[in-house]
């Protein structure tokens, strides 16, 4: 058992929040553009616009830290190495703060770490997914991971509204979240390894429910001075189903 993942994506977690908190209270971020607005809560007077979807983020920092406590320990075959494990924990925790700054001060730079951080995670799975089904090393999955970051930006540069996505930036996410859903299946169904695959059912169910309730809260089912927001909802789903898309990384064992 090791403990360094733990220390090092608790120390990312502190830097991170502590950052943060100084961005919100020293104004870093820039002024407020209005930026997540179109996500139902009204804002405040104070240091948080939107109390609701942005303290709702702390649930990526809380699976990040459990992504991390699992990773101390390896088991026999385990293809997830820990150095691996420790990078997509601190992924997950950056997701917290990074959505926070947009929805703390609805800024333009809270905006784009809102954006880039979905990057981060979704280029994660997707360039993970493939260099193991194409049966590649670590300098491929760098190569990939910078290609899906790249490409995200990019298509984050079209500013016309897409309906019910939004932003060009969410489809882009979405395309490498289903590219890693279709992949992770190839996978197990190739059967060169052995993995608890009801880990990833539970990642994809709590992924669906999320969708589910990000669209319905932008389409009525909204009360902009609630406390209970969906949005918030859809990013506690995400927490729950970053988690249990790396538990399922930690159980995959070469057969």
């Amino acid at each position: 058992m090791h403990s360094r993942p733990f220390l090092v994506t608790a120390a990312v977690a502190l830097t991170s929040v502590a950052l943060l908190a100084a961005a919100i209270t020293l104004g870093w971020l820039g002024p407020d553009v209005g930026r997540g607005a179109n996500f139902c809560e009204a804002a405040r007077d104070g240091l948080l616009k939107q109390p609701a979807n942005t303290l709702s983020n702390a649930g990526f920092v809380v699976a990040g830290l459990l992504v991390a406590w699992h990773a101390r320990t390896r088991t026999p075959g385990q293809v997830m190495s820990t150095s691996l494990a420790t990078s997509y924990a601190c992924v997950v925790v950056l997701l917290g703060p990074a959505s926070a700054a947009m929805h703390a001060t609805q800024s333009a730079w809270g905006g784009h770490l809102d954006m880039l951080s979905m990057y981060l995670v979704a280029g994660f799975a997707a360039s993970y997914a493939w260099v193991r089904w194409a049966r590649r090393g670590s300098r491929a999955f760098a190569v990939a991971y910078l290609a899906c970051l790249l490409a995200c930006e990019l298509a984050g540069l079209w500013s016309e509204p897409i309906p019910v996505f939004l932003y060009a930036g969410n489809v882009a996410f979405g395309s490498l979240l289903v590219a890693a859903v279709v992949l992770e299946t190839a996978l197990w169904l190739r059967a060169e390894t052995q993995r608890s695959i009801g880990f990833g059912f539970a990642a994809l169910g709590a992924l669906l429910v999320a969708f589910t309730i990000w669209v319905l809260s932008q389409n009525g089912w909204c009360d902009p001075h609630s406390l209970v927001q969906g949005h918030a909802a859809w990013h506690l789903l995400c927490a729950v189903a970053a988690y249990f898309l790396a538990r399922l990384y930690a159980s995959e064992r070469r057969v």
